[in-house]
Order: structure tokens, then C-alpha cells, then sequence
């Protein structure tokens, strides 16, 4: 085998289809278009979700729902889990820099306390929500909250 001799494996080579070329090229007439229509237009797109003139799906189906724009949406941390937290990082204080510090929310989000579990150390919160229950169990335990 030497250099004027290669050539491709039989069947890696295919023949160019040449389209609109006559009728003997099997691609002649409408070049494999069809007859008429906007798909058989030079330049032809269509638009995603175009369904030929018909009203498109996501126009026949009614809308639905509400998005309230005065939403807060908050980030809700439990009282078993500041326990576990207080264990870990042996602390007793938990505001926004603690949680931002520790990867665990970011400096934007709004904290909420939840009232699962129980707590037996007097913890200092400064967050933007808590709900009673949680109140009345900080309270109790000799901690204190304050709402930002």
C-alpha cells in the first residue's frame, strides 16, 4: 500500500444528493418540497408553536393561577435544628451573619423560626419572623427574640 493507491473503505463515500438538478435526478420538480405551501417558499421558518393559522395551543387553554407580587417568602429553620446547630458551632446567638458565615442561608434571605422540637439552652435570635409556638418555647427556655 503506498500513498497513489489509498482510498476510502467501500461505502464511507456517498453520493452528493443534488436536489433541483431535473427530473432524471429523482430531486427534480418541486426539489423534494412538496407542492405549494409556506414550507415549499424560499426562505420558509416557521415561529415554535406556529400551527399553521390555527389559534396556537398555549392561546386555547385559559389561564389560571396568581402570583402574589407582595409574597415574602422566607427561609424556615425548626428549633431541633438551631439546637443542632448550637452543638456544632457552640454558639448561643444565631442572626444573619451566623447563618451567612456558616454557608447556611445567604445575606438576602429572610429567616423564619419554626416551632419543631425542643430546646433546653437560652438562645439570643435575631430574625425576620417566628411563629407563637416557637416564641413561647425560647421564651421558656430562658432565650429572647428579636424581629428584624
Amino acid at each position: 500500500m503506498e500513498l497513489h493507491n489509498l482510498k476510502p473503505a467501500k461505502g464511507a463515500i456517498h453520493k452528493e444528493k443534488r436536489i433541483a438538478r431535473g427530473e432524471g435526478s429523482g430531486h427534480g420538480g418541486t426539489s423534494g418540497k412538496g407542492h405549494k405551501g409556506m414550507k415549499a417558499r424560499s426562505g420558509a421558518t416557521t415561529t415554535k408553536g406556529f400551527e399553521g393559522g390555527q389559534t396556537p395551543l398555549q392561546r386555547r387553554i385559559p389561564k389560571f393561577g396568581f402570583k402574589n407580587i407582595n409574597r415574602i417568602n422566607y427561609k424556615e429553620v425548626n428549633l431541633d435544628t438551631l439546637s443542632n446547630y448550637a452543638e456544632r458551632y457552640q454558639v448561643t446567638e444565631f442572626n444573619q451573619e451566623f447563618f451567612n458565615a456558616n454557608k447556611i442561608f445567604n445575606v438576602s434571605d429572610k429567616i423564619k423560626i419554626l416551632g419543631r422540637g425542643e430546646i433546653n439552652k437560652a438562645f439570643k435570635l435575631r430574625v425576620h419572623a417566628c411563629t407563637a409556638s416557637a416564641k413561647t418555647k425560647i421564651e421558656a427556655a430562658g432565650g429572647s427574640i428579636e424581629l428584624i
